[in-house]
């Protein structure tokens, strides 16, 4: 049996069978042995061998194992659940998902600011209800949508929000390097309340760091306007929910649309399922039928770059520190 060239493992990406995944590999290395662990125990055979695994997460036991291991390509764009102290010891380079959801992402959150603008969710609760009632519904042009994170799914979003008519505002950790926005702030208290202030839709798509962990806290939601829409596909715990949950009881916020929450899944005695003005999608903005032919893509150009010795600089590579 020969050592395999990419071990990927068996965990699916939203609800789309792995196997697709390591198909869409050999397409692209067909010169390489890309191996499929359908179970634990292959997982745990072959991954001795590999010296590069593909997957959503690597158990401690698994890399215990990975004595060949030279690089991970997480299949998420978010890196914080894995051993990144331990896989930084070993000189394991650790790349993500990142680009992979740009399309569908910001599809998702323009969507969602659509619904509020029209009040399309108004609309469906007096569909389900069989009322033939009017109600006030809004535009989206003429708003200003300030975007969090700048990195790929931040920049879809504004590149896909050129022709509705909007002000765009950019929020990143260095404003100094601009963006696809008509203005670019930091993260500094004054400026990003300053622009929180002018904002009628508050779209989150930035990683979960300790920046930005609690980022909309009560004082954040206290200088949005009451007329202002979160729209957070970011991770959960970027917005204080308990915060957010009064505000949206105080009547301070015109809604919010959550594909991220904190905790989650959203227990079911959870008050945000309870708010009319709430939407709530279980992690999904993600989810795309491409995706794994993109994160194919990423992984070959990078065993590529394995094979030919060239560490200048991986796609998507994740600072370890």
């Amino acid at each position: 049996m020969a050592a395999p060239d990419v071990l990927v493992l068996r965990q699916d990406v939203h609800g789309i069978p792995v196997a697709k995944y390591a198909a869409a590999i050999r397409e692209r290395l067909p010169d390489h042995e890309v191996v499929h662990a359908r179970t634990p125990n292959e997982e745990r055979e072959r991954i001795a061998e590999a010296s590069t695994v593909t997957g959503q997460a690597l158990r401690d036991e698994l890399l215990d194992r990975a004595e060949g291991l030279r690089l991970f390509a997480c299949l998420y764009a978010g890196v914080d659940h894995l051993p990144l102290d331990a896989l930084r010891s070993r000189g394991v380079v650790v790349t993500n998902a990142s680009g992979v959801h740009g399309p569908n992402a910001a599809e998702w959150a323009i969507g969602q600011m659509l619904v509020f603008a029209r009040g399309l969710h108004v609309g469906r609760r007096r569909q389900e209800r069989r009322e033939f009632r009017h109600f006030q519904a809004d535009e989206l042009y003429g708003s200003t949508v300030t975007v969090v994170g700048l990195g790929a799914i931040g920049r879809a979003v504004l590149d896909r929000l050129d022709g509705f008519g909007v002000d765009t505002i950019g929020v990143r950790h260095s404003p100094e390097k601009g963006g696809p926005a008509d203005a670019v702030v930091g993260y500094e208290e004054g400026d990003f309340h300053d622009a929180l202030a002018r904002t009628d839709y508050l779209v989150l798509a930035c990683p979960l760091t300790e920046l930005t962990a609690g980022l909309v806290d009560a004082e954040a939601l206290q200088t949005l306007p009451p007329t202002s829409v979160i729209v957070n596909l970011a991770r959960g715990a970027v917005v204080d929910t308990d915060a957010l949950v009064d505000r949206l009881r105080l009547g301070g916020l015109r809604g919010a649309a959550l594909d991220v929450t904190d905790p989650e899944p959203l227990p079911p005695e959870h008050p945000l399922w309870t708010f009319e003005n709430v939407v709530i999608t279980p992690h999904t903005a993600g989810q795309t039928p491409q995706y794994y032919e993109r994160r194919a893509d990423i992984l070959a150009e990078n065993v590529r770059r394995l094979d030919e010795g060239d560490d200048s600089g991986f796609r998507n590579q994740v600072s370890l520190g």
